[in-house]
């Protein structure tokens, strides 16, 4: 069904507009008082049905100066009957048959035409001569009323008038289909008037000059229910009614709130702090987690502050690195955040406290940016604390007289000391690329004499299990007799030791390979 066409609310607002400017010419005020002055000389009085649906001339200040006497076809025979006695307001306007009636008593003239439903009445105090124009100008008037008619009924949404009772006075073809459709039941000829009402009448909006709606939901409770935008103008006393059915933007925005809904509670549990910053740059979701990690209170991340509000903030609780120079962190702040809108903003924050913050920034749909803020003290820490071991393990080998070089499991020189660098002649450090055992003690062959031991090194250091200290003696290039030492290691690893003997050292005759 047409009317059930979703429209989006800015579309709504302005077909309204456009209904408000079309209906105001077409369904004119029907407010008035008993006659208590003469008979108008000129004008007209058109009718559809017993409805007074335009007016002009001094016909339409008579009419309005008409005490209330019923509907508007008994408020006109009020008015003039006392000169065409013909008017009866028991017989509808459509009983009348058309011509000329002409006043006994003062002469005046009412001529009545019908064209398509609507009944004009034309007054001219100046007699038959200037009947045929005024036909003329009732038969244009409604032509034009035609039209407008016509074009409400095509509109693809209910639109409707209500009266001072607060009763149906006029309806599209869609308000009546939409409330036989969805309202309560009518019989069935649908001849019925005035309809029932399609909406709750203490849920509409009131009607005023500057225009007013609301959100109604009809329908049975047991059945599917449907929600429309209803806007309300006030024309010329009459309260104007336009409603298009919003169910897709209803369906829209639940899905996006459970949406949402659902994210927040994944973002809860992170311990990741969240922050996500609109195209406009307004903090539009955060989680639990950020606000332990700035100390900001929920209320003024709920209060949707901006991105630089937001930085503002963290700087007054230094949870931001601050430069010496205000000026220079305004900078880089913006700095930060064009980063973070290409996808390249990725920091480390060590902050006063101590603590150090892992800051990412990231585009995200729709013009957004995303902020992460994940606190990494313990791991930069425990970072620290490796290192400091590290160069407190490589500190303590340097002062031994040994030349040492330890290789891992997987055959990889992993740490040689001052001595090593000394007796062999090359700095394993300076390479781009981890050196082999094989690499290795490919250098060692290269100085020293022919000697199955580096063989048997290479072999030994591949062994997984099962291995024992050993030690050989080597003769240098120099002539300089080396002592070597071979233990294994945890883990699979293997140390290399080496010292320099005298060569009353070295035991002649003895084999090269001595297990300790």
């Amino acid at each position: 069904m047409t009317y059930l066409l979703p429209l989006q609310p800015a579309l709504i607002a302005g077909a309204t507009g456009f209904l408000t400017a079309l209906l105001a010419v077409a369904l004119l005020a029907v407010i008035g008082r008993r006659r208590s002055g003469p008979l108008p000389s000129r004008g007209r009085l058109q009718f559809e049905g017993r409805a007074l649906v335009a007016s002009d001339g001094s016909a339409r200040s008579a009419f309005e100066d008409t005490e209330p006497a019923g509907d508007d076809w008994a408020r006109a025979v009020a008015l003039l009957e006392p000169d065409f006695p013909e008017l009866d307001a028991a017989r509808p306007p459509a009983a009348l048959p058309e011509g000329l009636l002409r006043s006994r008593a003062t002469g005046e003239v009412l001529a009545i035409h019908h064209q398509d439903g609507v009944v004009t009445l034309s007054l001219d105090g100046a007699g038959p001569a200037d009947i045929g124009q005024e036909a003329t100008s009732a038969r244009v008037s409604a032509t034009e009323l035609e039209a407008l008619r016509d074009f409400t009924n095509l509109l693809p949404y209910p639109v409707w008038v209500l009266g001072p009772d607060g009763s149906v006075e006029w309806a599209n073809a869609t308000y009546l289909t939409a409330t036989a459709d969805l309202g309560p039941a009518t019989d069935a000829d649908g001849d019925t008037w005035p309809p029932p009402p399609l909406f709750d009448p203490a849920l509409l909006p009131a009607a005023t000059a500057e225009g007013a709606s609301a959100r109604v939901r009809i329908g049975p409770p047991d059945a599917p229910r449907h929600w429309f935008e209803v806007h309300a103008h006030d024309v010329r006393g009459r309260a104007l009614y336009a409603a298009a059915n919003v169910d897709a933007t209803v369906r829209a925005e639940r899905n996006l709130r459970e949406f949402t809904q659902t994210l927040t509670k994944t973002f809860a549990h992170l311990t990741i702090g969240l922050a996500i910053f609109d195209q406009k740059r307004r903090l539009i979701l955060f989680n639990p987690a950020l606000t332990d990690m700035t100390g900001l209170q929920p209320e003024i991340l709920a209060g949707r502050p901006t991105l630089v509000g937001f930085l503002d903030r963290l700087r007054e609780r230094r949870i931001i690195p601050e430069p010496k120079d205000y000026a220079s962190w305004r900078r880089k702040m913006a700095e930060l955040e064009a980063a973070a809108v290409d996808g390249s903003y990725g920091e480390t924050w060590s902050l006063p406290t101590g603590q150090t913050y892992r800051v990412t920034g990231r585009p995200h749909p729709d013009g957004a940016v995303i902020f992460l803020f994940e606190d990494i003290s313990a791991e930069i820490s425990l970072t620290r604390r490796f290192r400091a071991e590290l160069e407190m393990g490589q500190a303590v080998i340097d002062t031994l007289e040994e030349a040492v070089a330890v290789f891992t499991a997987g055959g990889i020189l992993a740490m040689t000391n001052a001595a090593y660098v000394d007796l062999w002649g090359h700095d394993p450090d300076v390479s781009l690329s981890a050196m082999s055992v094989a690499e290795t003690t490919s250098v060692w062959m290269s100085r020293s004499a022919p000697t199955p031991a580096w063989g048997d090194f290479r072999d030994f250091s591949r062994q997984g299990h099962s291995r024992g200290e050993w030690s050989a003696d080597v003769i240098l290039r120099d002539g300089r007799a080396l002592g070597c030492r071979f233990v294994p290691l945890s883990e699979g690893g293997t140390l290399a030791a080496f010292r320099l003997l005298r060569a009353e050292d070295i035991r002649a005759g003895q084999p090269h390979r001595q297990s300790a």
